[in-house]
């Protein structure tokens, strides 16, 4: 389905899905149901936003992360 860009083949990928004995699947399948559309436009057109998802997950690895030492001090501050 995925080399071959047929998104028409996810409705029916899903029901196969959903009759298998795998309820982690079953899982999966619940939230790409949620965004069905997105998914088959996903996988059947050719453009992809994975450069701006990229330089995206970059900026926010940039960000300072506040550790463990800077959240005790504001609980015992509070």
């Amino acid at each position: 389905m995925l080399p071959g860009r047929q998104g028409e083949c996810l409705p029916d990928w899903l029901d196969a899905v959903r009759q298998d004995e795998l309820p982690s699947l079953h899982t999966l399948a619940a939230g790409i149901d949620r965004e069905r559309d997105a998914v088959i436009a996903g996988i059947t057109l050719p453009w992809s936003s994975g450069v701006v998802e990229d330089q995206d997950a970059e900026a926010s690895d940039a960000r300072p992360r506040a550790g463990f030492d800077l959240l005790r001090k504001r609980v015992l501050l509070a």
